[in-house]
């Protein structure tokens, strides 16, 4: 039995800052924007290519703004995604070196927190 990580939760305080910035800072795709009443909607966001999206919205989550730290994506170019996301607006970290992989850093507006792997290649 596959056990599949589908669908994380990130804490906001202002729902449409956060859409706008994950949607047109970060490339996020838009997946849906539900509103079910004034105290629960939902709006799930997909990065390119994963098959795990999160959620933001009203109602949904219940801790605090800017608790989510760690969240990792996994990418092929490094350097290429510090770049995309700095060109739109992003506060992004310079790429650092490690030896499980170089990685860069941003925080949605929140302080939320994103790290961006590039897996070491093992030649």
């Amino acid at each position: 039995m596959d056990w599949k990580i589908e669908l994380i939760g990130i804490p906001v305080s202002d729902v449409e800052r956060a859409k706008a910035f994950y949607t047109e800072q970060v490339g996020f795709v838009l997946d849906h924007d539900h509103k079910v009443s004034d105290d629960l909607r939902f709006i799930q966001l997909t990065p390119p290519g994963s098959a795990c999206s999160i959620t933001i919205g009203v109602g949904v989550i219940d801790t605090p703004p800017g608790s989510v730290q760690g969240v990792q994506m996994v990418v092929s170019d490094v350097q290429a995604a510090h770049d995309e996301l700095a060109s739109r607006g992003v506060e992004v970290s310079d790429v650092q070196h490690f030896d499980w992989g170089d990685f860069v850093f941003f925080s949605d507006p929140d302080g939320n927190g994103w790290a961006i792997q590039q897996l070491p290649s093992y030649d």
